[in-house]
């Protein structure tokens, strides 16, 4: 996937990609970010033909923190 320059028009904007075992410690990891920034939030999970563990894409402003309780 390319990264559009829009995800990353300024400082602060990141795009995250993550490779993980499972979908389990995927979603963790996802929750994670979502909880410290402002994020994409839970993104679709993708799994590479001949390559191993899950993989998902999330896109991050790290000036903002995430939802406050």
């Amino acid at each position: 996937m390319q990264i559009d320059e829009q995800h990353v028009a300024e400082p602060g904007l990141v795009v995250l990609d993550i490779t993980a075992a499972d979908e389990g410690t995927l979603c963790a990891v996802m929750e994670a970010l979502q909880q410290r920034w402002a994020t994409s939030g839970m993104t679709s999970v993708r799994r590479l033909p001949g390559e191993p563990g899950v993989r998902a894409r999330v896109y991050a402003d790290v000036r903002r923190s995430g939802p406050t309780e």
